[in-house]
């Protein structure tokens, strides 16, 4: 018991330790996925049914083999009642011992003992692509939130860069306010054009330190202010385009993807258990065999019983048998059996069907997502590049005191803003470009 207690005590340990730690430095995306897969429950649950369907199919093949017991009982008997040894009605205590063994064994049970181990090998199949799948999605969600991370922090590096900005101008409308060649109110404007700023940045790190958040709980492991990822250089280059259109990916998914396959090796587990059922109208034929012996402890009279050895193999006794059984009426067991197989196939195959049209749905709508993010990072480029250039004239202008601050405040923020789009067309497209490569059965990498 205090071994018991001892390891159930390091178990829970290694649990809650397994479920705390922490994070010693930045972590790359490798890591990050790694982690993610070890400590997520549904993939542990997923596992753990996997090993049910293991017990399943040795199970299954286990029921081929002959069954084998054995077993004794002793006891005593008081009052009228046959001596085994006279087989004469005697009225005293008579003690005994009994052994026994047994086994049987089924010749034909109408093909159900193979369907079943068929049938156990297939879910058992099924499992292994359920738990891939599940794996994918764990991973997708990982790349995703962990490029939301470098998102966020190119965008609150904008939005310093744009309170750096306006700061400059500040400094320098201040000393021109001073020495009266601007009016008050353009300090006053760009005053509380860096209290925006300064709102933005505050937002910005906001949404950065929840999507760090995001990204942990992801993980499962304990958030702390320090939490950092090894940044990855996410470019856009030739290798970066739409090379397939959505029927080519669909194609290529449906024989890479695990739920497809997890879906088509249900349906084939479905269409064994119509066999099953079926074999459950077909006559049954085993063979059974047994030995029996026994020892009493009263012998004939004037004589001592014989030991117990030499009782036991004096009084051994053997039968073999043929059992058949001939199913005539089972009060439509058998028939309502057989319905519910027929049905769990149909349901199997709309499941098929379901996935494959919801994997068809899903690159219909990747594809045409990526193919909006890369228009709009064409079109963010342009915009950005023609922003850049305005707003450096409208520099230029300000500082000559050719334009007041409220003009300069709008070209500021126009291409401060469309370098933030920018910068979330460019992740949204190279993570969409990503997925699509990831369902044509190439893995995920962005370095």
């Amino acid at each position: 018991m205090k071994k018991l207690l001892l390891g159930l005590a390091f178990s829970v340990s290694g649990f809650f330790s397994a479920h705390s730690q922490q994070l010693t430095g930045p972590i790359d995306l490798e890591s990050a996925v790694k982690i993610a897969l070890e400590n997520n429950l549904t993939l542990k649950r997923s596992e753990l049914n996997q090993l049910s369907n293991e017990a399943t199919l040795l199970q299954s093949q286990g029921a081929r083999l002959p069954s084998l017991s054995s077993g004794a009982s002793t006891g005593y008997r008081w009052g009228r009642s046959i001596n085994p040894v006279t087989n004469l009605f005697e009225t005293q205590r008579i003690g005994n011992i009994n052994v026994s063994a047994n086994s049987n064994a089924t010749l034909f049970a109408g093909q159900r003992l193979t369907n079943s181990i068929n049938q156990a090998k297939i879910d058992l199949e099924a499992g292994t692509y359920n738990i891939e799948a599940t794996k994918n999605t764990i991973t997708l969600n990982v790349i995703n939130l962990y490029i939301n991370i470098v998102f966020n922090r190119e965008q609150a590096k904008i939005a310093e860069r744009q309170l750096a900005t306006t700061r400059e101008q500040l400094d320098r409308t201040t000393r021109l306010v001073d020495a009266g060649s601007l009016p008050l109110a353009d300090r006053l404007d760009l005053e509380a054009q860096v209290a925006t700023n300064e709102l933005e940045v505050i937002n910005a790190y906001q949404s950065l330190n929840l999507s760090k958040l995001n990204l942990a709980q992801a993980l499962q492991i304990p958030y702390t202010e320090d939490f950092e990822i090894i940044e990855p250089k996410l470019e856009i280059n030739e290798g970066l385009t739409l090379t397939e259109d959505a029927s080519s990916i669909f194609a290529a998914a449906v024989d890479n993807m695990p739920e497809i396959k997890a879906a088509e090796a249900s349906l084939e587990s479905a269409r064994l258990g119509v066999k099953i059922a079926k074999g459950q109208f077909y006559p049954t034929l085993g063979v059974g065999a047994n030995l029996f012996s026994n020892y009493v402890d009263r012998a004939a009279p004037g004589r001592e019983p014989d030991p117990l050895g030499q009782q036991i193999q004096n009084n051994l006794s053997q039968s073999v048998n043929l059992q058949l059984n001939i199913p005539i009426f089972s009060q439509f067991n058998n028939k309502a059996n057989l319905q519910r197989a027929r049905v769990q196939e149909r349901l199997a195959e709309i499941a098929q069907q379901e996935a494959e049209n919801q994997l068809r749905q899903d690159i219909e709508t990747a594809y045409n997502n990526a193919l909006a993010a890369e228009q709009s990072y064409q079109a963010s480029l342009t915009r950005v590049k023609s922003l850049e250039e305005s707003f450096r004239i409208s520099q230029q202008r300000f500082d000559l005191g050719a334009i007041n601050s409220v003009d300069f405040q709008v070209s500021q923020a126009n291409f401060f803003n469309a370098q933030a789009d920018l910068i979330n067309a460019k992740y949204t497209y190279i993570f969409r470009v990503k997925v699509l490569d990831f369902y044509l059965g190439n893995p995920i990498n962005l370095n």
